[in-house]
């Protein structure tokens, strides 16, 4: 598997539960923040859902 670097580049506000609820679960919890990931199936999933939001980088 390969890891990720993802970056979240919008605000949270004004978005709907389910993607809020998401990118909690990727473990963000402010703008601007990073974290870095293995890719697998239910990330990539999540990423996807919200893939308007981030910036996403392979590592």
């Amino acid at each position: 598997m390969s890891k990720v670097k993802i970056t979240l580049i919008q605000s949270r506000a004004k978005r709907t539960p389910r993607q809020k609820a998401t990118l909690i679960a990727l473990g963000f919890r402010r703008t601007n923040q990073s974290i870095e990931k293995e890719v697998n199936a239910p990330i990539q999933g999540m990423i996807d859902t919200v893939k308007h939001m981030l910036k996403v980088e392979n590592i």
